[in-house]
């Protein structure tokens, strides 16, 4: 049997990637792979205690993020690998790079206002909106600068490598995930 091709989730920090990714690859019954978790796989090497969803949002994972824009390596490494699993086939990726490097796969964007996400982060992270706000900030910014400087990426404004457009405002994942899976099944027809 033909593998499926790889079902690549992308979108801006706090849209639901994860959560709608994991909902999609437990209906598909495939592997879930994470761009971030192979990134905290690559911070641990360094020795940061790199555990948890919302590690990045801690003093820890944001020094890790300003470390990580000095040195290209580690996010091509974290490419390399997640382009080697598309190639096989048959798992969900979360990515922010990988709609523009991989040639293979159902590419889609998971789109959201800054409110949105600054709620959701909020509410995941239990922190504030507004202390999530300047956090989505500070991420957005340090993410387009470094994907703009690794590969070019308008990250977050360029959409063109995207077969598909999800907004999670106000949707629950489970729906966004439907949403999903009717367009992979739509592109296997």
């Amino acid at each position: 049997m033909t593998p499926l091709k790889a079902v690549i989730l992308c979108g801006m920090p706090a849209v639901g990637k994860t959560t709608v990714a994991r909902l999609v690859a437990k209906k598909m019954g495939v592997d879930l792979v994470g761009g971030g978790d192979i990134l905290k796989e690559i911070a641990r090497e360094e020795g940061y205690d790199a555990v948890g969803d919302d590690w990045w949002d801690t003093k820890e994972g944001m020094r890790f993020l300003k470390e990580r824009q000095s040195s290209p390596e580690f996010d091509k490494e974290v490419d390399r690998r997640l382009l080697e699993k598309t190639k096989r086939g048959d798992v969900v990726i979360t990515s922010y790079t990988l709609p523009w490097l991989a040639k293979d796969g159902t590419k889609i964007w998971l789109a959201g206002t800054d409110l949105s996400r600054a709620e959701r982060m909020a509410k995941r992270d239990g922190t504030t909106r507004p202390e999530a706000a300047k956090v989505i900030k500070a991420r957005d910014s340090r993410n387009f600068a470094l994907y703009k400087n690794l590969y070019g990426i308008e990250f977050g404004k360029d959409l063109s490598p995207f077969d598909f457009v999800v907004g999670t405002d106000g949707i629950p994942a489970s729906k966004v995930a439907t949403t999903v899976l009717r367009h992979v099944k739509s592109r296997k027809a």
